[in-house]
């Protein structure tokens, strides 16, 4: 019973820290209950549950962790996907005003470069995002 004690134990922790490393512990200890059930002494039972946690460590955790590595969300998300994106001028854009349309949106936005005013229908960059105003760099 307390080796199925420590496995639960170990699945709840490993769900805070989610770094693959306590639910093999966790197998480890499910093997060693398993062990227990079959009648095994407690030093073969400790032994079980050494060799599967390592094994397991060793073996499983990369392959999983190169799984999850994959299935990451590349796509960038809020501000991060405006940085760097194109923009269309749709007012006048200078050093205190301007409205641009970035990805379907309309956004305000300033100059980055405070000595360029920029015409409605040119193509901008946006540098950086402060607050809800886009500052734009002309596009050569």
């Amino acid at each position: 019973m307390i080796w199925l004690i420590v496995a639960v134990g170990l699945l709840v922790a490993e769900m805070f820290s989610l770094d693959l490393v306590l639910i093999m512990f966790a197998s480890g200890a499910l093997a060693g209950a398993i062990a227990a059930g079959a009648g095994a002494p407690l030093l073969i039972q400790a032994l079980v549950f050494a060799l599967i946690s390592v094994g397991s460590l060793a073996a499983v955790r990369p392959i999983a962790k190169r799984r999850l590595e994959i299935a990451k969300d590349p796509v960038k998300h809020g501000i991060d996907a405006v940085r760097g994106s194109d923009a269309l001028v749709l007012q006048q854009v200078d050093e205190h005003h301007g409205l641009v349309k970035i990805g379907g949106e309309q956004w305000t936005a300033r100059a980055y470069d405070s000595t360029q005013v920029i015409e409605p229908g040119q193509t901008v960059q946006v540098v950086e995002v402060k607050g809800a105003t886009a500052l734009v760099w002309r596009v050569p």
